[in-house]
């Protein structure tokens, strides 16, 4: 009997999702650093390639992220169009957006100011060996004409498509999803079906239920996560290492350091303003605050994101469900506020170029309202090169940063994540409708038991 439940404690925590993730985590770093020893093939020929571990490593990442981005658009749109109409449900629905939007932009602003701060400190544009020949141009910009046509649905899938030619004149095509132009239709379509009233039911309905069946195929996937990890974290690691790292070394810990006290010291004193445990919110968020760690998506943590809000936290789910999809689109603290803050400060002292207080004033008010702009675009990049537009510095200085990117956006990701949970709790509590008692015993426990549960009964049933 007494050794019978030391294997059970054993299996319970290796079968633990967060502990699955630490572990994928940490041997990604391993193999990551193994494929960066091993070096490339055909080292130092025009016909270098990553060897055979790097290619293996980035195609688990790469494939567990593209999953998550398949099944997200149809997750949005179904999560949006159903939460809306939940909102007749909700006491003060209105109250709720309206209040989500402001706390968005107060905690944007908070963001932003440290950011400016940090750019203004550390001088990181004046403490490197970097020179514009070592940058690339960015493959795209962004700019207010972009935000704003990206913001009218061109269908009602929210659907684009790329066509490319190749050198030997094949022509391949791309399809995407721009995500801003679905929570666009989304909201329209709910606010239609709350004003039709109950000859609208039979397609809230199905919404529901697709929405139920959606969320089926996401833990699916969602359950592949140590796999993706290993694979992001390891790739990672062997294609950038510390190299990249090093030139750029006081750009990249602004960056960090400005990420961290927005996510432990801004966050903790907001929530304990508001009477909550620091230490329950962030037990209960950090599932949700791994995974955007590690696969650097806040639309591919989505599905985390709202089951930890929802289920740790003690949100309710009609507004949760709002909330938290408007909020993986833009509400970014990290990619939006903290980083192009730093990285037009450093672009301007590369450039030898003197930025006056109204420059600073701009760098904040991009970053509060135009944060939405990076939804189904770019992220960060077209962030950056949308408020060096509009301050009128050199959008070359974007190319300097672009070595390093996938290592900042980790963080930077996270960060964003964690203000996705923070915010709706927030407002939730100051509302009246959050589950005190649930948000009391929040922990990060394995999200996933029940689910588990539910198939091996169902497994058993057969």
């Amino acid at each position: 009997m007494s050794s019978t439940a030391p294997r059970s404690r054993v299996r319970s925590t290796l079968g633990n999702f967060g502990v699955q993730i630490v572990a994928a985590l940490v041997l990604g770093v391993a193999l990551g650093w193994l494929a960066l020893a091993l070096g490339p093939v055909n080292a130092g020929t025009d016909a270098e390639s990553p060897n055979w571990l790097t290619t293996t490593l980035d195609t688990l990442g790469s494939s567990f992220v593209t999953l998550l981005r398949a099944i997200v658009p149809p997750l949005i749109f179904a999560a949006i169009v159903a939460s809306v109409a939940n909102l007749r449900n909700v006491a003060n629905g209105a109250r709720l957006a309206v209040q989500t939007l402001l706390w968005f932009a107060i905690t944007a602003l908070v963001s932003v100011l440290i950011g400016i701060g940090l750019g203004l400190l550390l001088q990181p544009g004046r403490h490197t060996s970097l020179t514009i020949a070592d940058g690339a141009e960015p493959g795209r910009t962004g700019s207010w004409l972009d935000f704003l046509d990206g913001l009218i649905p061109g269908n009602v899938l929210g659907l684009g498509a790329s066509t490319s030619l190749a050198e030997d004149g094949t022509a391949s095509t791309s399809v995407s999803f721009n995500v801003l132009q679905i929570i666009v239709v989304a909201i329209v379509i709910g606010i239609a079906v709350l004003r039709v009233g109950p000859k609208a039911d039979p397609f809230l309905g199905f919404v529901r239920s697709a929405l139920v069946v959606i969320q089926k195929v996401l833990w699916w996937v969602i359950r592949l996560a140590p796999l993706g990890t290993l694979g992001l974290v390891g790739n990672a690691v062997a294609s950038y290492g510390w190299d990249s790292l090093a030139s750029l070394g006081r750009f990249a810990i602004a960056i960090y350091v400005g990420l961290a006290l927005v996510l432990f010291v801004v966050y903790p004193v907001i929530l304990r303003s508001n009477g909550l445990a620091i230490g329950r919110w962030f037990r209960g968020a950090w599932p949700a605050i791994q995974l955007a760690f590690v696969s650097r998506s806040s639309i591919g943590t989505l599905p985390v994101t709202q089951r930890v809000t929802e289920r740790n936290l003690g949100v309710p789910a009609e507004y949760a469900s709002f909330a938290v999809p408007l909020a993986a689109t833009t509400k970014m603290d990290g990619c939006a506020s903290i980083y192009p803050a730093i990285s037009a400060i450093f672009v301007a002292q590369i450039f030898g170029i003197d930025l006056s207080l109204l420059d600073y004033v701009l760098i904040a008010f991009v970053s509060v309202v135009g944060s939405a702009a990076t939804a189904g675009l770019t992220g960060s990049i077209v962030m950056l090169t949308l408020t060096l537009s509009t301050l009128g510095l050199p959008l070359a200085g974007v190319g300097l940063l672009l070595a390093i990117d996938p290592i900042l956006d980790m963080g930077r990701t996270a960060v964003n994540v964690a203000g996705q949970v923070l915010v709706p709790t927030i407002v939730a509590k100051r509302e009246g409708i959050l589950d005190q008692a649930q948000y009391d015993r929040a922990e990060a426990s394995d999200l996933f038991t029940d689910e588990v549960e539910s198939e091996l009964e169902a497994v058993g049933a057969r």
